[in-house]
């Protein structure tokens, strides 16, 4: 529990601790965050381990057989400085991954801070700037990891829990280091609005008049009173409505749309300030509901009507590489983009009727542009997403009786005591893990495989955004995808298929070339996951990761036989090369972008390539 000094008559606020805070705690995340930091750092090649004297025999950057039963990890080395050289224990697996147990690692003293403090002029070579704020970041997230372990749940309990609840026991992105840094949010911000608080909160909603505030909506929801009379009770919509009138204000001529009140406080007020002094941005009460933020952090979902729409609404806070805002232009297409993908799988019986693939609209958008940032397109971007909002279908309501959801990231969780989330899965399924893991990737993959060699589209199926739909017995059986203007990328090449597509889907998707159209589910799914997944179903479900890789080669091959006429798009999106691009993500923040300023988002950094698994499992 949060500590506090006892409190006084008259006192403002009282101080406290973050959440299960104690020096074991923090030095247990801090050197979990160690191996995890060594293992990416390692895996992007931005520090370059050695084999240790005392090692048999250095392992190849190529997957391989497990280690003979009882055989320890190969040793490694890294130097640091003339009076620091990190030993540890590691064994390597598909795409060049490294799995590094914390406890192997010499100095045992050190911890992630303290690694950062000694390499960063050295083995990381980073400037001034970005040691400081990285410090920032990885303290954040630390503190978070503590959070996560003092309130920590078994894989038994977290397999009862429903998707939205599921979330806040997420330990963020596999990948990135600094994966909860947060920048802009304090302690008590964090203890109110992160996931791991765990705790639904009430948004307050704001009225923005119509000549500064754009609304897009799909079918129905073009109007936006269908939207309101939907997610508002009428005694609700009274009250804003009786709001803007008590100022004098006509509603007819206004938009509704609700906040963050971390955004209305440090963004909103201070940046749209003549907006407010003219009433064209009017403060409205919070409405009843309850919502509970998502891993994305600026995403909530509604818990008491779950069968109203998921909100995300722009954060100006710096997480995971970039700004957590929502672009005007990319805002106001959402529901075009939505239509437009929805109406793809509709139309075709693979996807709509043997896939069953949930696509997850983003239905209606509201978009507010600043009067003067949107206009100046050198200006950083965080800058031009200030203020919106996103309205998305809800998750349950696209599920059978019987049916659960859960997160691609969950099936890669651990819960306090080592348990696999996957392995309780799998022993609840009562299926042999082989045969469980090849239905997961039936129900993941045919429906990626078919929008990518059919239609020239791929989605960006990480762990967030890809869901595992389970039947009643923990069997996977269906795929559910969320965030299309933001994740969907189509080919660059033309394609007959894309022809049709409107204008304004095409003026904000992503067009990328073939080649490197596969990397979205190459760096998402395979890399982003699969790469953790695998070594987690070796160690607990006695899957090699040698099997578990031709077992996603088969389900890929499973496929190509299905479609035969599709030949010539299977050599065109070739996700079966022997090498790919290595994509790194924690490269970026060290070494390419930092912590600069930028007119547009960055995107991941490219250095070198990794043998692909798939090539020859």
């Amino acid at each position: 529990m949060p500590l506090s000094p006892t409190t006084h008559e008259g006192d403002v606020d009282a101080l406290s601790l973050p959440a299960g805070l104690d020096r074991p705690a923090w030095q247990r995340a801090g050197r979990r965050m160690l191996a995890k930091m060594l293992a990416e750092f390692a895996y992007e090649e931005i520090i370059h381990p050695e084999p240790a004297p005392e090692a048999s025999r250095p392992l190849p950057d190529d997957l391989h057989g497990p280690e003979p039963a009882g055989e320890p990890a190969p040793a490694y080395r890294l130097p640091i400085d003339a009076s620091l050289t990190l030993r540890f224990r590691a064994r390597r697996g598909a795409y060049g991954h490294w799995t590094i147990d914390p406890s192997t690692i010499t100095p045992p003293e050190l911890d992630a801070l303290g690694f950062l403090a000694r390499a960063h002029s050295t083995v990381l070579d980073l400037s001034g700037d970005t040691t400081g704020h990285l410090v920032k970041e990885l303290t954040a997230t630390l503190a978070a990891d503590v959070r996560l372990d003092a309130f920590g749940v078994s894989a038994a309990r977290l397999a009862e829990l429903d998707h939205a609840s599921l979330e806040g026991h997420m330990s963020g992105h596999p990948w990135l280091v600094a994966n909860k840094g947060r920048i802009g949010f304090s302690a008590s911000d964090v203890a109110r609005w992160a996931p791991e608080a765990r705790e639904p909160q009430r948004l307050p909603w704001i009225a923005v008049r119509k000549d500064l505030a754009s609304y897009r909506g799909t079918g129905p929801l073009a109007d936006p009173e269908r939207l309101y009379a939907g997610e508002l009770a009428p005694e609700t919509l009274q009250r804003f409505h009786t709001a803007l009138r008590t100022r004098g204000l006509p509603p007819d001529r206004f938009l509704f749309l609700p906040i963050h009140p971390w955004q209305w406080d440090k963004t909103v007020v201070p940046l749209f300030t003549p907006a407010l002094a003219d009433d064209a941005i009017v403060p409205l009460p919070c409405d009843p509901d309850l919502r509970l933020g998502q891993q994305s952090i600026r995403t909530f979902a509604n818990t008491t009507h779950p069968e109203r729409h998921t909100v995300k609404l722009p954060l100006s806070i710096l997480n995971t590489l970039v700004w957590r805002g929502l672009p005007t232009e990319r805002t106001l297409a959402a529901p075009a983009v939505t239509a437009w993908v929805q109406g793809i799988s509709s139309q075709d019986r693979f996807l709509s009727e043997e896939c069953r693939v949930v696509l997850l609209g983003e239905v209606a958008s509201l978009a507010v542009a600043h009067p003067v940032y949107d206009r100046l397109p050198t200006v950083p971007y965080q800058y031009r997403e200030l203020l919106g909002c996103i309205w998305r279908e809800p998750l349950p309501m696209q599920l059978d009786a019987g049916e659960r959801a859960r997160t691609l990231a969950s099936l890669i969780h651990l819960d306090p005591a080592g348990r696999s989330f996957t392995a309780e899965l799998v022993a609840r399924s009562g299926l042999e893990p082989r045969v469980w893991l090849r239905r997961l990737f039936a129900a993941l993959l045919p429906p990626l495989l078919h929008f990518l060699y059919r239609y020239g589209v791929v989605f960006s199926p990480h762990g967030e955004n890809a869901i595992v739909v389970f039947d009643g017995d923990e069997v996977p059986v269906r795929l559910a995808v969320k965030d299309f203007v933001d994740d969907v990328n189509v080919s660059a090449e033309p394609l007959p298929e894309l022809e049709a597509m409107p204008g304004d889907v095409r003026s904000v998707l992503l067009s990328e070339s073939p080649a490197f159209l596969t990397q979205f589910i190459h760096s998402g799914l395979f890399v982003g996951v699969f790469r953790y997944l695998a070594p987690q179903c070796c160690e607990q479900l006695d899957v090699p990761e040698q099997e578990f890789w031709s077992l996603v080669r088969a389900e890929i091959d499973r496929y190509h036989r299905r479609f035969p006429e599709l030949k010539h798009r299977f050599e065109t999106f070739d996700l079966l090369t022997p090498r790919i691009e290595r994509l790194c993500l924690n490269r970026n923040r060290l070494h390419l972008d930092g912590y600069r300023d930028r007119p547009d988002r960055p995107h991941a950094a490219v250095h070198g390539t990794v043998p692909n698994p798939l090539h020859q499992a």
